[in-house]
């Protein structure tokens, strides 16, 4: 019986770490394709909006190498202390964490060869402020990408978003309005992206 017990929990542990290697694989895949997409290269200025564990971020500095460096920001509080501590772990001295506002990035001005939210833009309850904030973040020539998916059945609401997202998502059509509206340009739209979201492309003029 003993020996059961052990083989079935060497069964579950093994479940979880493959789990968990799928995921890494699964944000280390994505990057690379946002970082192709985006043109980055050694000694890029990323960042990470709504950063959450630093799957991402992590995944985007190995994109950036040493001579690069990557922000991340997050707003909520026990998801920062989590992520300093872990970039502490790692001595990372290319990841700088960032305290991020609801209306704001808090990044500093003109920072950024590029900047990606994934799965972010949808959870903005001031867009119109946050968006101002991203391209003042924005070197001229510097790059957005958005990767969202339009309203799913079945999410809970985002609460205090505008109205228009249509639900738990956001329209692409939306995305691109409110980011053009505060001065960026769309350079590419791709529209298979993993897990069914889209991902827009926008460019700093």
């Amino acid at each position: 019986m003993k020996k059961k017990k052990l083989l079935i929990l060497g069964l579950v542990c093994a479940v979880v770490a493959a789990f968990a290697a799928q995921v890494r694989g699964d944000a280390a895949g994505e990057v690379k394709r946002l970082a192709e997409l985006m043109g980055w290269k050694a000694g890029t200025v990323a960042a990470d909006i709504g950063a959450g564990d630093g799957k991402y971020t992590f995944a985007a500095l190995e994109r950036v190498g040493k001579a690069g460096k990557v922000f991340a920001t997050e707003i909520d509080a026990k998801k920062l202390a989590e992520l300093r501590d872990e970039v502490a772990r790692r001595k990372l001295a290319n990841v700088i964490v960032v305290e991020s506002k609801e209306a704001d990035t808090n990044l500093p001005t003109a920072c950024c060869d590029a900047i990606f939210l994934r799965r972010v833009y949808h959870h903005l309850t001031k867009p119109a402020e946050f968006d101002a904030s991203l391209v003042r973040s924005l070197k001229p020539g510097g790059r957005l990408a958005i990767i969202d998916f339009p309203a799913r059945a079945g999410l809970e609401p985002v609460e205090g978003v505008p109205s228009n997202r249509g639900g738990h998502g956001i329209p692409q059509k939306i995305v691109i309005e409110e980011l053009t509206a505060a001065g960026l340009q769309v350079e590419k739209i791709v529209n298979d992206w993993p897990e069914n979201d889209y991902c827009v492309l926008f460019v700093k003029r």
